[in-house]
């Protein structure tokens, strides 16, 4: 039998003693930003994907043990469980196995085996598996009774028994699983009917279409099966048939008679029926799991960028969501991004009113000191980032336009409507641009991280280990930078570690009843915040201007007494040690080691001690497109041009260069050498330069290549 940690170190390859250790710690409901950052003595300093790992394989094994005892339970009251057979069961090393062994015992629907069994055609079909007797079709005349009411209706139930016996056997599954996972070829037919259809247009490249199953990429597959679910292609997995039969035959027939041409007849049955739809769909769903996965780790590494995006600050804000005919929503914000006021310009057609808004900007900037402008990247976005370059402002304002995905989600959420219930959505809309300038990651998190679009067929994919593997992005983004206990929304303060949404909500609620928090410790007063989410997530809630300088720091308040006799040792004050670098070198810290903190520990406190609280976020920096390029008319090959990455795929990115339609900087011209990963090359909102190859206007499509 395989234990949990056999299971997880086979899958890891990490230390036992640090699996071991962390496998503890999540049954304590110890969470992975909690255990990677301040439990590095027990783990062997392991990181955050490595704990990742072990949190995957334990929920694989977990999930597998379940199933085991529900097959176990169901072979018990079937009264077939062998001492052997529960051996086997309980020794699966995985879910196929299990179903494998679990198969001849499955209560399924009426087949047709069944109904060979239930006419007394069994003992029929073991003689001709026993492949002994020459005249088969004398001894099957004795089998004709009832139902059976030929020679030829009973050899063709008792092959249908042999066809199941040969399905069930875990050998041939396996021989074919291996052939159809080193040989398989995906193959697509368009459906007649829908060659002329529109909407099946952007799926052309796949009316006929044929590759390696094993290597074909995961956006491809994933494209594919999209189009096949609606309904313009169909799609098939093919391996060698003639080979697949001769290695099924091989290990079945061992004579030359009337019982081998039987049994011949029952395994091309058994293939044709049974074991190639089953096994082919298997390797499809497995082909499909990899792709899902691929395009969830594309789409994670786009939201982990997007969410870490460079944040302006405690700047006090206007924004603008730009429009034309329904005008330009303007809103202030003070530095904390409350709302100070709104309004709506008309500088654009139809009413054209470009001085009114001018004048309009020009004094709202005033009056609420305006320090920065953030214009939304929609409709009319660059005619508005025009329009307010023109304009002279007294003081020096900075012009930024931001990213507007999601915000009209945001805009009719529960969320919006909690913050701003006597306000429209339009309204909500521009307070979402003004506040992504000041702290993307703070606003992001009230979205929906399925609608900010910044991945690759999301909608296709698994939605379960989606929104899981989003939700730990959000989690770990929100724990690296910390959280302001004091002026953090709910959705913010419920990715915290040890908190969720419950607490989140008590939180919020008390800081508003009883003012801010001025220690950490006044944290434990929260109704229903536990020891234990105290411990999970006190470290990851920062208090601004506090008493004890440490309560805005990363450092965890378990650590406190050990700073506090570092200080005392060298007769100075905690707020003396706090970003002097020379006074913490002279620091020996083996000397204030101990059981629960080692040098590990020891080294992150001395490090945040240098610089705590420090955001490991870049600041955000102005950016200006080329501005005689307004539509894709205006491109031209060969130009080179500023511009944003706004996606990343497999198969490259999506760069916007200033207009309604993003160019794609393929793969293969983000280097010329071969590129493994995009991510190596580009991250998302990077700015760069890029060369235009080709512009497509009847298909609004640019490609573009990397310039260095």
């Amino acid at each position: 039998m395989i234990d949990i940690l056999q299971f997880i170190t086979s899958q890891t390859n990490l230390p036992e003693t640090s699996i071991k250790n962390t496998v503890q710690l999540l049954n304590e409901d110890c969470t992975v930003p909690f255990i990677s950052r301040y439990r590095k003595e027990r783990t062997g300093n392991l990181d955050e994907v490595q704990i990742g790992e072990i949190v995957k394989y334990k929920e694989v094994f977990e999930v597998l043990e379940k199933r085991k005892k529900t097959i176990l339970k169901a072979l018990e009251e079937q009264a077939v469980l062998t001492p052997e057979l529960k051996q086997k069961v309980i020794s699966a090393p995985d879910l196929t196995t299990l179903e494998d062994l679990y198969l001849p015992y499955k209560k399924s629907r009426k087949t047709k085996a069944e109904t060979a069994r239930k006419n007394g055609l069994e003992p029929l079909a073991k003689i001709i598996m026993s492949q002994n007797a020459n005249d088969v079709e004398s001894i099957a005349f004795k089998y004709i009774k009832g139902d059976v009411n030929s020679v030829e209706a009973a050899l063709e139930g008792a092959r249908h028994i042999i066809a199941e016996w040969v399905n069930e056997r875990t050998d041939i599954r396996n021989n074919i699983r291996y052939q159809l996972e080193r040989f398989a070829m995906i193959s697509t037919k368009v459906v007649k009917t829908k060659v002329e259809d529109e909407a099946a247009q952007k799926f052309r490249d796949y009316f006929d279409w044929s590759e390696s199953l094993s290597r074909i990429p995961s956006h491809r597959l994933l494209a594919i099966l999209r189009a096949e679910n609606e309904g313009f292609i169909r799609v098939k997995i093919e391996i060698d048939n003639e080979r697949a039969l001769d290695k099924i035959e091989s290990r079945i027939i061992r004579s030359n008679n009337a019982c081998a041409d039987q049994i011949e007849l029952a395994i091309k049955d058994a293939y044709k029926r049974l074991l190639l739809p089953s096994l082919s769909n298997e390797a499809l769903q497995i082909a499909k799991e990899k792709a899902d996965e691929s395009a969830i780790n594309v789409f994670a590494k786009n939201l982990k960028q997007l969410l870490l995006g460079s944040p302006l600050g405690e700047k006090r804000i206007l924004a603008i969501d730009p429009g034309f005919r329904t005008g330009c929503k303007v809103v202030c914000l003070d530095a904390q991004g409350q709302l100070k006021y709104n309004e709506t310009i008309y500088p654009h057609p139809p009413k054209s009113d470009a001085i009114g808004a001018i004048k309009k900007i020009s004094s709202l900037a005033d009056a609420y000191k305006i320090e920065a402008i953030a214009i939304g990247n929609g409709t009319a976005s660059r005619e508005t980032e025009a329009l307010i370059r023109k304009i002279h402002f007294k003081n020096d304002i900075q012009v930024f336009v931001v990213s507007e995905a999601g915000a009209s989600i945001y805009s009719a959420s529960k969320i919006a409507r909690e913050e701003f219930p006597d306000y429209d959505v339009t309204v909500r809309g521009s307070v979402s641009i003004g506040r992504r300038l000041q702290d993307p990651l703070a606003e992001l998190v009230k979205i929906d991280a399925k609608s900010i679009g910044v991945g690759q067929y999301q909608h296709d994919v698994d939605q379960t280990k989606l929104q899981k593997s989003l939700d730990g992005v959000v989690a770990h983004c929100v724990n690296s930078v910390g959280v302001n206990i004091n002026t953090a929304s709910k959705s913010l303060l419920s990715y915290v570690s040890g908190i969720g949404p419950k607490l989140a909500e008590n939180i919020f609620n008390f800081r508003n009843e009883n003012g801010v928090f001025i220690s950490r410790n006044d944290i434990k007063k929260v109704p229903r915040l536990g020891g234990k989410a105290f411990e999970q997530g006190a470290a990851f809630l920062r208090i601004k201007d506090a008493k004890n300088p440490l309560d805005d720091s990363a450092v965890h308040p378990e650590s406190y007494a050990v700073i506090t006799k570092m200080a005392k040792d060298m007769g100075k004050s905690i707020q003396d040690l706090i970003g002097n670098a020379e006074l913490l070198k002279k620091i020996d810290l083996k000397k204030y080691c101990t059981e629960s903190i080692g040098l590990p520990t020891l080294q992150d406190i001395i490090k945040e001690l240098e610089k705590p609280g420090l955001d490991i976020r870049e600041q955000a920096k102005v950016f200006t497109f080329n501005q005689n390029i307004k539509t894709i008319s205006d491109l031209r090959e060969g130009q080179l041009l500023p511009g944003i990455v706004n996606n990343i795929t497999n198969f490259g990115c999506f760069v916007d260069v200033g207009i309604k339609e993003s160019g794609l900087i393929h793969v293969s011209n983000l280097s010329d050498a071969f590129v493994k990963d995009v991510n190596e090359h580009v991250s998302l909102h990077q700015q760069i330069i890029v060369k235009v190859l080709e512009v497509d206007i009847p298909r609004k499509r640019i490609q573009l290549k990397l310039h260095k």
